[in-house]
């Protein structure tokens, strides 16, 4: 058999290079310890789930579902993003529900990207941004996210050549994996530099209501012609801790949420009813759960912050996200960090090298770990640190 080229050019993906790791170390029965994927460890909260088993009972709900989903879900998303950041949306063409974002993201760049076409994705960044731009056969371009820019891109460096090819552009902030913000000036300049430019913008926005020490994160739509210039994408995976139930949306430009509309109803019939009724739950019912989940991650957050200074690296202490990106020690790469605490302590952490080259020297911790492992993870990462001191002073 032979696979198409555009399959070929692909790498694996991130995480399941490391779930493998794990799996091969629990397999010689080890115990891992893993800050790896941000995945919610609690669990999704009690009002969501017993709506969900309601419209689960009603036959109605066992059908196809329609591609650009209920009308009362995309009514309150426009809802939602009114109250929360006070942007009015037509739910009949500026709100699209996806099957989970990740598919949303993927199958963009075949709506706006032709073969030969240029796509602006940030390095480091979520892998997805480039694999679907590949898969559409066009060029990934990496715009390097530095510290020295507090991991904001910088458009003015972009060479003009590639600008004249450049289609469409990702951003994504509360950022994954370097847990950056973003404020409403920075967006303000994306609007003006797509229009100088004509490039359609994707911002990804999933961790929006993941915010500590009271920051409230903006949203790209807010900053003035966003609509006529881009989408959002937004999830009710961190949210909501629904991660496994795939559902979020984009919002945003009509004719782009017209394109990946009509490019969805071809490909997938939709978002079972049920789960989302269970979303319409989630975001018209309780929100206090959001601050709870919030205070859980920030005490998770200052304990990680704390051992990683405690070893010896930099890091910042994130105001958003579920994420601590730190540098390694000096004397290590990435995967060397990584493989490192893995093999000597049984701790997984994510080499930034996976996110693109400028995630080098940088390893992403993972907040969503439950209380007792981080606490296990925590100890044996100090157990780390005292082996290096003790090789060092042995030297």
């Amino acid at each position: 058999m032979k696979m198409t080229k555009r399959v070929e050019k692909l790498p694996p993906y991130l995480f399941v290079e490391i779930s493998r790791k794990i799996a091969e170390k629990r397999a010689r029965g080890e115990e891992v310890i893993s800050f790896g994927i941000g995945d919610p460890d609690m669990p999704t909260p009690p009002h969501i789930i017993e709506r969900l088993c309601q419209e689960a009972k009603k036959p109605a709900n066992h059908r196809y579902p329609e591609s650009e989903g209920l009308p009362e879900l995309r009514q309150t998303i426009a809802d939602w993003y009114q109250r929360r950041f006070n942007v009015s949306l037509d739910p009949e063409t500026e709100v699209l529900p996806l099957i989970g974002t990740k598919e949303g993201i993927g199958h963009m760049a075949f709506c706006f990207a032709e073969p030969g076409d240029n796509v602006l994705v940030p390095d480091p960044g979520y892998p997805v941004y480039s694999v679907g731009t590949l898969l559409a056969g066009a060029e990934p371009y990496y715009m390097p996210l530095l510290e020295k820019n507090n991991f904001l891109p910088d458009l003015r460096q972009i060479p003009e050549d590639v600008l004249r090819k450049a289609t469409l552009m990702w951003i994504n902030y509360p950022n994954n994996p370097t847990s950056a913000v973003a404020d409403l000036p920075f967006y303000i300049g994306v609007v003006e530099f797509a229009r100088e430019h004509d490039i359609c913008v994707c911002h990804d926005g999933p961790y929006s209501e993941v915010a500590y020490d009271g920051y409230r994160p903006v949203s790209f739509l807010q900053a003035d012609g966003a609509r006529d210039t881009g989408v959002e994408f937004h999830s009710l995976s961190k949210s909501y801790n629904m991660t496994g139930w795939r559902i979020g949306m984009v919002v945003g430009n009509p004719v782009m949420i017209d394109a990946l509309k009509r490019l969805k109803s071809n490909l997938d019939s939709g978002i079972p009813q049920a789960i989302q009724y269970a979303a319409i739950e989630a975001m018209t019912g309780p929100q206090d759960c959001i601050e709870e989940h919030n205070a859980v991650y920030q005490r998770r957050r200052d304990l990680v912050v704390d051992m990683l200074i405690r070893m010896g690296l930099e890091v910042t202490p994130p105001r958003a996200s579920l994420y601590v990106w730190a540098k390694v020690p000096q004397g290590y790469n990435s995967v060397e960090f990584a493989n490192d605490l893995l093999e000597k302590v049984g701790v997984v952490v994510t080499p930034g090298i996976g996110y693109g080259n400028n995630g080098e020297g940088y390893v992403r911790l993972s907040l969503t770990l439950p209380d007792a492992g981080l606490v296990k993870g925590l100890s044996r990462l100090a157990e780390w640190q005292d082996s290096r001191n003790q090789f060092k002073r042995r030297v």
